[in-house]
């Protein structure tokens, strides 16, 4: 199955297409929930937003070990709420997977001027055998220009190809391929 967001529409296209289909599945119908089920509810909201968070914090970590060995950069310039979107939106494709998130490989990649490089490997836990694969493309800016405080610094004390900072697009792409299954994989792109 593929599933794409045209180049027309928001981002929050696919976010609120996923938010509504994750919570579908999650609880069932809202008006079935009685006054325990309701407490397990909250819970599960409370455990999703600490999953969501440490997922976040492990692509955010992965950003800060790839800035000087494979980016060639001192600093890496995020949109905000980017990589929220991208836990939240990882979470998702998780939800209908047989162990969850648990069960993932996710490969964090960055497109720089039409060249795809392999930033991370990131395996959730290593005591589940994986039973699907998430690659994440993250996109640089093409609508930023080179700072002039990077140009002072080529020739000076950095290698060449050195720059000092590099901005995240907004946009990305998610490809979903499931490990069990010869299906075609998912495309999300935002």
């Amino acid at each position: 199955m593929v599933a794409s967001c045209s180049k027309n529409k928001s981002p929050e296209c696919i976010s609120e297409r996923l938010d509504s289909e994750c919570s579908r599945r999650r609880s069932g119908d809202a008006a079935d929930l009685n006054y325990w089920d309701h407490d397990l509810a909250e819970n599960n909201v409370n455990e999703e937003e600490q999953t969501c968070q440490y997922l976040a914090k492990l692509f955010e970590n992965s950003l800060c070990r790839a800035k000087k060995t494979k980016l060639h950069c001192s600093e890496v310039l995020v949109p905000e709420r980017l990589i929220r979107k991208i836990a939240r939106d990882v979470l998702c494709l998780s939800s209908s997977e047989p162990c969850g998130l648990r069960g993932s490989i996710i490969y964090v990649n960055m497109e720089i001027e039409n060249m795809c490089k392999k930033l991370d490997r990131i395996v959730y836990d290593s005591s589940v055998i994986p039973t699907f694969e998430l690659t994440l493309i993250l996109k640089q800016d093409g609508n930023s220009w080179p700072s002039l405080r990077d140009f002072f610094f080529i020739g000076t004390c950095f290698a060449p190809g050195f720059r000092q900072a590099l901005k995240l697009s907004p946009g990305f792409c998610l490809i979903k391929k499931k490990l069990y299954s010869s299906s075609a994989g998912t495309v999300i792109e935002c």
